[in-house]
């Protein structure tokens, strides 16, 4: 049976059975509503999609997350499109683009990061993910 295609009433010894032999439910036993959409393909992708949506949005600090100052990619993975491939490198929920060095050197000092006097704005953004990861 394929998608779209009428369900027809099934006859025979397994009409009455709902499911497969492993449990999974028969196709034409699920609602339109609950068949996976076919945009997402799978659970990861869905959570990847709605991670990206949340970093755009809020920013990671501590053990909870804030509204950002303004919308947009927090870091450079989240802003390249080629970030399923690996590329651009990610810190955590840290809004590296919304923050400044100044910014993220307060927060590092809040939070206990050893060293960040010598860091830059990547490094310190890196060590606040790490941190808030820890705790």
């Amino acid at each position: 049976m394929r998608r779209g295609d009428p369900v027809r009433p099934r006859t025979g010894p397994a009409a009455d059975q709902q499911t497969t032999k492993s449990g999974e439910p028969r196709t034409g036993e699920l609602p339109g509503t609950l068949r996976r959409p076919p945009e997402y393909g799978d659970e990861a992708r869905a959570h990847r999609v709605a991670y990206a949506a949340l970093k755009h949005t809020f920013q990671k600090v501590g053990d909870h997350w804030e509204p950002k100052k303004r919308r947009g990619p927090s870091d450079p993975r989240a802003a390249d499109p080629r970030a399923r491939e690996d590329h651009g490198r990610t810190f955590g929920g840290v809004d590296y683009f919304g923050s400044s060095r100044k910014e993220l050197m307060r927060r590092a000092a809040r939070i206990g990061v050893r060293g960040r006097s010598r860091m830059n704005k990547a490094e310190l953004a890196d060590a606040i993910a790490r941190e808030q990861d820890r705790n």
